[in-house]
């Protein structure tokens, strides 16, 4: 269920966003951002934002759209001397996406500017806005970043260091939030690290981002991951780093493993496309399948299902192919204009799959409407049999903590058997990968990771 199929088909299970932060005074920081932001697109594409600061001010170039049709309004950057920077792509999940949604935000309050630039989302926000706006608080957007800069400027000191260590202990939910002033650049991560955020060094600066892959993009180098609860102060001193929440259950999304992530990108220590790798062999000795030729979903599940054809001793053939040149779907309000947006996207490879039994390896069903179209789909283009292998178990409840997920009677496989599942869809045969087989390929125990939209637990 890569991002192409997502806007095109089912628009669910969307990651929120991709942040990225640089302090290196003297150096193009804007053009650094920009690049950085590239990298990052798949995992927002509603808006594209900068800000940055010259030591002095704090500057913001922001639009809906990707990154490419930001370029214009980032150029602008270029001629300031700036000394630290923000950046963000956004997909959205509180806050829908309207224009001044738009992030990083920028705003000013009595101890100067403070950009924010936020991945996740809390589950109390609605209660703090409330409190808030009773207290007499005037919000311009819907966005959690609006929030936690309001309860910055509200709790009175001076410094920004001490303000969110007075305010973040009233968070709940998964951030992982870059804080921008006229001479600083802060990181707090959430103290479950439910969405990832990386440290690295480029150019003897540091730099931050939800993904390693950004890094690569821009010639850094990856130092560590920004553990739960570490709040990371950089400015012209240096770097300091500063526990400020206790950490009482790690809960890294698994999600980020299965497809939200790059492939290219490491997390904790482990390669995604190594683990998707191992997801599908794992899937193969659980889940066989009598067939003549495996295939997966562009993009995500290809890694998968190379892995499960390896495993199973049969060929991998690519009989999926992705239009790369169309829009961005994603935005059209009406199903029916997303269900031509899959056709639009992926057309098989009729000569690969004619007269064969084919097993389509996919990294998950949400709704299964997806799904059930690329089955028809195969079977139009003269499959004799269509098998379907899913590389994660059934998703059986939606996620709160900034993932885009329909309600529990939209899941398909909420209170669903596989078989009616199977039925359903319109499959020959449907096989998931179990829990442990999940974890075990991931190479992390289970309290490592959320896991609520297979298991129910949740763990905020």
């Amino acid at each position: 269920m890569d991002f192409y199929l997502r806007c095109g088909g089912e628009t669910k299970m969307d990651e929120c966003c991709g942040i990225f932060g640089i302090f290196a005074p003297g150096c193009d920081v804007s053009k650094v951002t920009t690049y950085a932001l590239y990298a990052l697109q798949h995992r927002g594409q509603e808006s594209a934002g900068i800000a940055l600061s010259d030591g002095r001010k704090v500057h913001l170039r922001k639009g809906p759209g990707l990154v490419s049709e930001q370029l214009a309004k980032f150029h602008e950057l270029d001629n300031i001397n700036g000394i630290a920077a923000i950046g963000h792509v956004r997909y959205s999940t509180t806050g829908d996406d309207r224009q001044e949604n738009a992030q990083p935000l920028l705003l000013s309050y009595r101890h100067g500017s403070l950009a924010v630039a936020h991945n996740g989302n809390l589950v109390n926000g609605e209660e703090l806005r409330e409190r808030l706006e009773k207290e007499g608080s005037i919000f311009q957007t819907t966005t959690d970043s609006e929030l936690i800069a309001h309860l910055v400027a509200r709790y009175g000191y001076s410094d920004l260091e001490s303000s969110l260590k007075g305010v973040l202990p009233y968070l709940h939910g998964a951030y992982s939030f870059l804080f921008l002033t006229e001479d600083k650049l802060i990181c707090v991560r959430d103290p479950h690290g439910v969405r990832p955020l990386s440290l690295g060094k480029w150019q003897g600066y540091y730099v931050l981002a939800s993904e390693s892959c950004a890094f690569d993009t821009i010639g850094a180098e990856m130092i560590r991951d920004v553990q739960p609860g570490e709040m990371i102060i950089i400015d012209r001193e240096g770097l300091r780093s500063v526990p400020v929440l206790p950490v009482h259950r790690q809960a890294l999304c698994i999600f980020e493993f299965i497809y939200f992530a790059r492939p290219d990108s490491d997390i904790n220590g482990q390669n995604v496309h190594l683990v998707r790798k191992e997801l599908g062999r794992r899937l193969a000795r659980e889940q066989p399948a009598d067939a003549d030729v495996v295939t997966g979903v562009p993009d995500s599940s290809m890694a998968a299902a190379s892995g499960f054809a390896e495993e199973i001793g049969l060929p991998y053939e690519v009989a999926l192919i992705k239009n790369r040149y169309i829009g961005r779907t994603f935005i059209q309000p009406s199903q029916q204009e997303r269900d031509i947006g899959v056709q639009l996207k992926l057309n098989p490879v009729r000569k690969v799959i004619e007269g064969k039994r084919v097993v389509i390896v996919d990294d998950s069903i949400v709704r299964g409407t997806t799904s059930k179209r690329l089955v028809d789909m195969f079977y139009r283009a003269g499959a004799r049999e269509v098998h379907l292998r899913i590389s994660s178990p059934p998703v059986i409840c939606p996620c709160y903590y900034g993932i885009n997920t329909p309600t529990y009677e939209e899941l398909i496989g909420f209170h669903r058997e596989v078989e009616e599942i199977r039925a359903q869809i319109g499959v020959a045969t449907l096989g998931y990968l179990s829990h442990a087989g999940m974890l075990a390929a991931a190479g992390l125990p289970a309290g490592h990771f959320c896991m609520a939209c297979f298991s129910g637990d949740y763990p905020i």
